[in-house]
């Protein structure tokens, strides 16, 4: 049997919108719900709740205070002359009525939006009503379990200095308003914090100087407040074991970020090469997994930001996806970043994710969990910080298109300057109301026809081009997850981007270029769009032609 929750705003108070959005939360939750209206008089309230039996009664008034202190006065008369008292009352408004509200002692729990509307759906799944005494999930599958509908929210923050970065962290948990706090480390930590051959001209470059275990300690022990969020670190480019271990140790990391080809000779952040990498990487993904761990494989936008085209883009989000599931991963991130490249329009944009997230959804099953996460890509965003503010929204709204259980919200500021926790916070609540907007209805985006039609054309030309890797080691049980494999596709040029030109650990041939909003394989001297078939067969031939001649 349904749990009844009747609402009104009572007095003259004809503001409903705050009852109604309450009422829908409360359908979500499973309750059966009735709506009195505006402005109901406390005789009528006190009718309809004898007449309904609820077990919640909701109440608004969002008006003057004084004139909310003399109808609480009558609603209380009314409560205990009725024998009403066993019902749970809730009160909604604004700052002021609602401290009139709480002075009252009629009610269970009261709303002034500060809280948010997670604070809502809490009190209907039937934790606390007081803020304060919320217990806050401990884990990534957790926190998704307690937001839903909505995402949990994720920013990464390190600045140049330790104490300045734990500092931060304390104004960010005391905000209550991330979920999941993405320490950024400086690439001398990440490369160099065992063997400590630290670069002292890089230190600080690019997030937090992490010089000794107890620094991470630190900055755990400054994020238990508020709404305690979650912690999470950038794996390491060298020691990567080591890291993890570390890592898990002293800030409990929510989830392993792990590239799949990357952090090696490819981008010259470590000093590993391609197969070694991936080895270890798939290794780092296995060992997470053992522990529970969920693992998020950072792959498809490190080629998508070097310009690749969107088929790779596609792929390697399919790739990363297959080897975590190879590896035992069981909760698996999977990352959308939207705006790569930075040209690329929202219709081909949207497209190019579902693709990923069709592909990707293939390989579920009951061990294998995929956790949507989006971001807005960092190069999308102009220097002109009231522009950026923009970009940040229209990202975020898009985003909101592909249902994500995580964003991952990029500080407006960062064309311009690293995120402070001031920046951190006006960016996340400019995201948290997209987000909540987003709720109340969005056009289905994923519905439009061009969206549609390129999703499916990237779709097959993604198995084009997962058929040309098998096809190098016909032999091999399995070529997708073979580091052999995957590096001779790189060297060869099936997985290729403009950036990697001149680079001697892979072909760095591919030019590619953005038409109607969407990236292709681009032959400039013929002036045309290169098909997927084409490009493949051309690159497996000349491969042909080498092996022979060898």
């Amino acid at each position: 049997m349904k749990k009844l929750i009747v609402a009104a705003a009572i007095g003259n108070c004809v503001h409903v919108a705050g009852v109604y959005n309450f009422l829908r939360f409360a359908e979500q939750q499973g309750y059966e719900t009735v709506f009195l209206g505006p402005a109901v008089p406390i005789k009528k309230l006190i009718e309809a709740v004898k007449e309904h039996k609820p077990e919640i009664v909701g109440v608004s008034f969002r008006l003057t205070p004084s004139a909310l202190e003399k109808l609480l006065e009558e609603l209380k008369r009314e409560i205990e002359v009725n024998n009403l008292q066993h019902i749970k009352w809730v009160f909604g408004g604004t700052e002021p009525t609602a401290e009139v509200a709480r002075k009252s002692g009629i009610f269970a729990a009261v709303f002034d939006g500060k809280n948010g509307d997670e604070a809502t759906i809490n009190f209907l799944r039937g934790g606390s009503s007081n803020h304060r005494q919320r217990v806050f999930a401990d884990t990534l599958i957790g926190r998704i379990k307690d937001k839903f509908p909505y995402p949990i929210i994720r920013h990464h923050f390190g600045l140049p200095s330790l104490e300045d970065t734990i500092e931060g962290v304390k104004k960010i948990a005391e905000a209550e308003v991330l979920d999941v706090i993405s320490i950024a480390p400086d690439q001398n930590a990440q490369e160099h914090f065992f063997d400590k051959k630290y670069d002292k001209s890089l230190d600080g470059a690019g997030g937090v100087p992490i010089r000794k275990k107890e620094d991470l300690i630190r900055i755990y022990e400054a994020s238990r407040r508020g709404n305690y969020p979650l912690l999470r670190c950038y794996s390491g480019t060298n020691d990567v074991f080591k890291m993890a271990e570390m890592l898990l140790e002293t800030i409990h990391n929510a989830w392993a970020a792990i590239p799949l080809c990357w952090y090696n000779v490819l981008d010259g952040r470590g000093p590993r090469d391609v197969n070694t990498s991936i080895r270890e990487n798939q290794q780092l993904m296995k060992w997470h997994a053992e522990k529970g761990v969920p693992v998020e494989v950072n792959e498809a936008h490190h080629w998508s930001l070097r310009d690749a085209h969107d088929v790779i883009g596609v792929t390697m989000a399919y790739l990363a996806a297959y080897n975590a599931k190879k590896m035992g991963v069981r909760d698996y991130v999977a990352q959308f970043m939207f705006n790569v490249p930075a040209s690329i329009s929202p219709k081909m944009d949207l497209a190019k994710m579902l693709a990923k997230i069709e592909l990707i959804g293939e390989l579920q099953d009951e061990n294998f969990r995929v956790i949507r996460q989006a971001r807005a890509g960092l190069a999308s965003f102009p220097s002109d910080l009231l522009e950026a503010k923009g970009q940040l929204a229209s990202s975020a709204y898009l985003s909101m298109a592909i249902k994500p259980h995580i964003y991952h919200v990029v500080g407006y500021c960062e064309a311009h300057h690293a995120a402070t926790p001031e920046d951190i916070i006006e960016s996340v609540k400019i995201v948290k109301a997209v987000i909540k907007n987003s709720m109340f209805g969005m056009p289905d985006l994923t519905q439009d026809k061009e969206v549609i039609q390129r999703k499916e054309q990237l779709k097959k030309e993604t198995r084009i081009l997962l058929e040309a890797i098998k096809s190098l080691a016909p032999h091999s049980p399995d070529p997708l997850s073979d580091p052999d494999v995957l590096a001779l596709a790189i060297k060869i040029g099936l997985l290729d981007a403009p950036h990697l030109k001149g680079n001697k650990y892979a072909k760095g041939e591919l030019q590619t270029k953005v038409i109607d909003g969407a990236c292709y394989a681009y032959d400039y001297e013929k002036h045309r769009i290169i098909p997927e078939e084409e490009r493949v067969e051309k690159i497996l031939r000349e491969y042909e032609r080498l092996v022979i001649t060898v």
